[in-house]
């Protein structure tokens, strides 16, 4: 066995997983806008379970667009820069806030995602020290 094998951090592989679940829920918020911007009844739901109202063009254009913002998040991720690295938080903590918003709608979906968020900014708070150098280089 060779001593220069490469040994990453556990650190590094939290990061990694977090630009990967943020580049996964890009995407699945991509593929939900086109689905409520072509076929609006797959989310119909009683006025009264959302917090926040909008049709479903709106709606279908929002969530393709926070899709594409996620993804660029995740991007800066994998680069290891500094600036990437609030931006995922920033961008983890108003993905929290909109699926606290859309809880009463889609329950064990929201938990499902601000599980994985919370594992996303730990991995972006507590681990980033250790990452950054392996990700860069």
């Amino acid at each position: 066995m060779s001593t220069n094998e490469y040994q990453s951090s556990a650190a590094t592989g939290w990061v990694i997983f977090a630009a990967v679940v943020m580049f996964v829920a890009g995407a699945v918020d991509i593929i939900q806008g086109i689905a409520a911007l072509t076929k609006q009844t797959v989310y119909v739901l009683p006025e009264s379970n959302l917090l926040v109202t909008a049709d479903y063009d709106t709606w279908g254009w929002a969530l393709i667009i926070w899709g594409i913002v996620l993804m660029l998040s995740a991007g800066a991720l994998f680069s290891g820069r500094g600036w990437g690295r609030w931006f995922g938080i920033f961008v983890v903590v108003v993905n929290m806030i909109i699926q606290i918003a859309w809880f009463p709608a889609f329950p064990l979906w929201s938990l499902v995602v601000i599980g994985l968020q919370v594992a996303v900014l730990w991995a972006l708070t507590a681990g980033w020290q250790g990452a950054k150098a392996e990700l860069r280089g």
